[in-house]
């Protein structure tokens, strides 16, 4: 049981704070979404994970939603470098995102979509490497 738990601890406290307390809310308001990354300060050429947590506008943990990762620059007109994507739920409303990696500093844009309990939303998440 010791060990089960120390593993737990250890897989959570190596991803950092999240990204500004407040999130960011879905298009049309159905979702907030927070991250933590596993790199803090993010650095190009990296792959990393993060844990997204994904609420409902009532601030609640939304589990069981089924999520796809794009993104890219806009202003360079390209998409991501790598194919993130969510791998698992570790708690509710925690899903693990693998595989992301940006090879240039500037500005990004991740896109999540949210599919969960019939309704289906669009979070823009802005970095700026």
């Amino acid at each position: 049981m010791v060990r089960v738990l120390c593993i737990v601890l250890l897989t959570t406290a190596a991803f950092a704070a999240p990204a500004g307390e407040s999130g960011w809310v879905s298009e049309s308001g159905l979702f907030r979404v927070t991250y933590r990354s596993a790199l803090d300060p993010i650095v190009i050429n990296r792959i990393h994970s993060w844990v997204l947590h994904i609420e409902d506008a009532h601030r609640m943990p939304v589990s069981g939603a089924a999520l796809s990762v794009t993104g890219g620059m806009p202003a360079h007109d390209h998409g991501l470098p790598t194919a993130p994507r969510v791998t698992r739920e570790i708690a509710p409303g925690d899903y693990v995102l693998e595989g992301l990696r940006f090879h240039m500093g500037g500005q990004w844009e991740l896109e999540i979509t949210i599919s969960a309990d019939d309704r289906q939303d669009v979070v823009i998440i802005p970095l700026e490497l």
